[in-house]
């Protein structure tokens, strides 16, 4: 859309954007080069036509394995199955380049799997959101399950929303800590979005992905264990050109100009 931000959306409106296998692979394959294009800098995910997702394509019939005779087989190729989608998703949050999500209309099932990834979400009012899996009579696997508790830091609700299945907004969502923003249109989301942004892309790229990585890292450690990492990490990267750039321009109140990643 503009020098250094990047649009991806789920493309497949006239089912909603139900998510088959060959939308997982894309929605991987998007994140993956994105995060070593130097040309990126920040993404803003989103969903093609009436909704960001209605969750698990069902009607697919890859979206499960070929069943096989054998129980312990099928349950093998069951589990690289799913690591396939697991993966996808886990892309956006592994990807250099921060992940804007902005879901409107339905946001079910998988699509929280999906925006759990990202980095920053907004939402419009009118999103409904749904850990959906437990009413289909399933457990969420793909990632809401052990990213979400730690978005939101309410075990009580978390549990409430993925054992009932039930629907809930996008005001309960930003009163949980799910979404940062709620904008009445897809419009005003999308430009609440490019604004993110844009001051996103002011920083350093360094910066930006040290940023990234060390939020990634301290969540899924302890802090003693997390200020080594950020420790070791500033060690080299303090080094970059981009830290003088940076000072000299907060000294002359100019804007620094970055080399890309």
């Amino acid at each position: 859309t503009e020098s250094g931000i990047v649009r991806v959306e789920l493309n497949r409106p006239k089912n909603l954007n139900a998510m088959n296998m060959q939308l997982f692979m894309d929605v991987r394959k998007a994140f993956d080069t994105l995060s070593e294009d130097p040309d990126c800098r920040v993404i803003i995910l989103s969903g093609r036509g009436k909704g960001f997702t209605a969750g698990l394509d069902v009607l697919e019939p890859k979206s499960l394995p070929a069943p096989t005779p054998e129980v312990s087989r099928y349950g093998f190729n069951f589990m690289k199955h799913l690591t396939i989608m697991q993966d996808a998703f886990s892309a956006a949050e592994s990807c250099l380049k921060p992940v804007i999500a902005v879901p409107h209309g339905p946001c079910i099932g998988a699509g929280i799997d999906l925006i759990t990834a990202c980095d920053v979400r907004v939402c419009t009012a009118s999103t409904v959101f749904s850990i959906r899996e437990a009413a289909v009579g399933l457990a969420a696997d793909v990632g809401t399950l052990a990213r979400l508790p730690k978005i939101v830091g309410n075990e009580s609700l978390v549990r409430e929303l993925a054992l009932t299945a039930r629907n809930f907004s996008a005001q309960e969502a930003k009163e949980m800590g799910l979404v940062s923003r709620v904008l009445a249109s897809e419009e005003e989301a999308m430009k609440a979005a490019l604004e993110i942004a844009k001051q996103i892309i002011a920083n350093s790229p360094v910066a930006v992905a040290g940023t990234k990585k060390n939020l990634n890292f301290a969540r899924d450690h302890q802090v003693a264990e997390s200020l080594d990492y950020v420790r070791t990490w500033n060690a080299c990267m303090i080094q970059s050109e981009d830290l003088k750039k940076a000072m000299k321009a907060a000294m002359s109140k100019s804007k620094p100009t970055y080399a890309k990643l």
